[in-house]
């Protein structure tokens, strides 16, 4: 019994020929692969001349970057320096660590105190 197509015509998907036709054609196509990788890894390889990779050359340019910014700031720290400013910033910072000293103890004191519960 024929297979019919939505035409109305016998369908010839399923011939002894067809079949044939294509495994045949499948069969040509991979043996077509596996030569051109065959042949493709009978190539020797070309040395290549050394060169530094791609992240080498990038941690060398931020590296150089870097080392122009810091002294680009430390030109404009020098140039830029008062004594009268230096010395308010020191007293700002020994009294800040100071405050926050005292306030660190009597937070501390205050979670023992809870943790303890009342006596």
């Amino acid at each position: 019994m024929p297979v019919w197509s939505w035409r109305g015509q016998p369908a010839r998907v399923w011939s002894p020929d067809t079949m044939g036709t294509r495994f045949l054609l499948a069969l040509c196509l991979v043996l077509l692969v596996l030569g051109f990788e065959v042949q493709g890894a009978q190539l020797p390889q070309q040395d290549e001349p050394p060169s530094p990779a791609l992240l080498t050359q990038v941690q060398e340019s931020l590296s150089s970057y870097w080392e122009s910014a810091k002294a680009a700031a430390q030109k404009l720290y020098e140039k830029t320096y008062l004594p009268a400013v230096d010395e308010k910033l020191r007293d700002l910072y020994s009294k800040s660590t100071a405050a926050m000293s005292t306030y660190t103890g009597i937070f501390t004191d205050q979670v023992l105190s809870v943790l303890k519960g009342e006596e």
